[in-house]
């Protein structure tokens, strides 16, 4: 029984040694050769005086030795953290220091990048490049005298057995950050049993096998992104990994590589399901995923012309649970604007505020109960005590209370037992006194088949209370802002229709690939402001 993460790997080691573990280009892995490499960094870090449950930092794009970081760190009995690396050196700085990194594994490039910021990161004492030594100076930081600069190659040892570390499964596995409503990034504190129960679920009903190989287009610093890793590990699949400059590439990669496995966030979906897929990526890919929000149906519709031999998963989740349900292929006709019925191992209810549970279509919060529900917010009790705490009433003797996860998102649950989403508490638009929801309008949008990309955001307005606005990419040159107001008023309500139609040609995202919905209302968050009483 595995439980500790990186466990899987030693496990394939042993059982399926030379299956391909790890693709990067034309560099490939063996389960063999990366369980070796892991053994060798985790002992590598312990010489650098690296103590049980220490946090090491990975900033890095999707490389091998970024891989090789993250489960070597769980392997010397730490915690890893994945930064996303296109974030700028203030967000890396500040994710450094709030959780105390004492190891940072980067290229010196990177390295360069932060040296301003480093001072700043006290608990900071070792800085590893992955760049060969010959090419980088002696002293990439002779103004900081407490970190301490190695090579990747350096800190290598030849020693092939896992370090002797007594952690258990509830020990701090990975931190991972994710944005805010408001302020700095929260870093969601998962356990060993978080990331294995995570794998195993979703291999459970994404039916994935060793001969699964997956692409791995999004961050690592994702959940939905480490998922890729832990899920094909569990089962001894391989994974290649790839970052991408155009959607395009991404078919092509799903041919060159035969690749049975692709997930992706709505963003990216919608532009793979513009493009051609030839018979070769049509023929390999076995299933694909979407979350991160909600996928279009229009979207849905055309990758599922496209690729009439590929299963669709719809799911939803969030960090502090990693995921929470899912769309079954065989039901997808009947509930493709679902989220769908609790993955295995996972229990999702709909609770009034009050905890009492809703009746069917009765919208209420989203409340995660089950192994997969993270220990908490790192460094921050009082916004774990907002989002962290237990059921009322489903506790009864004297035993501590189960704690579960409020997801701050409102759905509901059919009479079937599937649940439909409706907005996150922090998305709703309040306008002319109505509660609406920006997913309802985009989905009308969408309809149209006016636009590739639509996103309704609710701006102040001094009579309206919130007005929406509805900022788009356009589908076609020929693109008239009239008629989709005309076919919005058609499709809906008066206190439903924008106030304003904004055409972009692209669309901020997040650093996780997603709209970047904050962003957009700062952007805008003026546009009503000279408007009279």
């Amino acid at each position: 029984m595995h439980t500790l993460i990186h466990q899987f790997i030693s496990h394939f080691a042993d059982q399926s040694p030379a299956a391909d573990a790890l693709i990067y280009k034309t560099h490939r892995l063996s389960y063999r050769t990366l369980s070796a490499e892991l053994c060798s960094a985790a002992h590598g870090f312990l010489q650098l005086g690296l103590q049980r449950s220490e946090r090491i930092a990975t900033y890095l794009p999707k490389q091998p030795e970024a891989v090789v970081s993250l489960f070597a760190a769980s392997a010397a009995g730490a915690a890893f953290v994945p930064v996303n690396p296109i974030l700028k050196a203030q967000q890396v700085s500040y994710i450094l220091k709030d959780c105390n990194v004492r190891i940072l594994v980067t290229s010196l490039a990177r390295l360069k990048q932060l040296a301003e910021h480093l001072a700043q990161c006290s608990d900071l004492h070792t800085v590893i490049l992955v760049d060969k030594a010959a090419s980088s100076p002696v002293s990439p930081l002779p103004h900081i005298k407490h970190i301490d600069i190695v090579f990747w190659d350096d800190i290598q040892s030849k020693s092939t057995v896992f370090p002797e570390i007594p952690n258990i499964d509830s020990d701090i596995a990975a931190i991972l950050y994710t944005s805010g409503s408001t302020g700095n990034p929260k870093g969601v504190v998962l356990s060993h049993r978080n990331l294995i129960s995570g794998a195993q679920s979703v291999t459970q009903y994404l039916h994935n096998t060793a001969g699964d190989r997956i692409l791995a287009v999004l961050p690592l610093s994702f959940d939905y992104g480490l998922s890729q890793l832990t899920t094909a590990f569990s089962v001894g699949a391989s994974v290649v990994l790839m970052d991408y400059l155009l959607p395009r590439d991404v078919i092509k990669a799903v041919s060159q590589y035969q690749i049975t496995g692709l997930a992706a966030v709505p963003p990216l979906w919608i532009q793979l399901a513009q493009l051609d897929w030839p018979n070769e990526a049509r023929a390999s890919l076995r299933y694909l995923t979407n979350s991160g929000g909600a996928l279009p149906v229009d979207t849905l519709s055309r990758l599922r012309a496209k690729l009439p031999d590929t299963l669709p998963y719809l799911m939803y989740g969030l960090t502090e649970a990693f995921r929470s349900t899912y769309v079954p292929p065989e039901v997808i006709d009947t509930h493709q604007d679902a989220i769908g019925i609790a993955i295995p191992n996972a229990e999702v209810l709909v609770l009034r505020e009050d905890g009492s549970e809703c009746a069917d279509n009765e919208p209420g919060e989203l409340v995660h109960r089950g192994s997969l529900v993270a220990m908490g917010y790192w460094n921050a009790p009082d916004r774990t005590a907002e989002r962290f705490k237990p059921i009322p009433g489903s506790i009864s003797g004297k035993i501590l209370p189960e704690i579960a996860v409020w997801s701050g998102d409102t759905v509901k649950r059919d009479k079937d037992g599937f649940l439909y989403f409706i907005s996150r508490k922090d998305d709703m638009i309040k306008t002319s006194g109505y509660r609406v929801s920006p997913n309802e309008i985009e989905e009308v949008v969408y309809q149209s088949e006016r636009v590739n990309e639509a996103v309704a955001l609710g701006i102040p307005h001094p009579v309206l209370g919130q007005a929406i606005v509805l900022v788009v990419v356009a589908r076609s040159d020929s693109f008239q802002t009239a008629e989709l107001l005309a076919f919005c008023r058609k499709q809906l309500p008066n206190f439903m229709q924008p106030s304003e139609i904004i055409v972009k040609t692209a669309l901020e995202r997040n650093q996780n690939g997603k709209i970047d919905r904050k962003q957009l209302v700062q952007e805008y968050i003026d546009l009503f402001i000279h408007q009279e009483q």
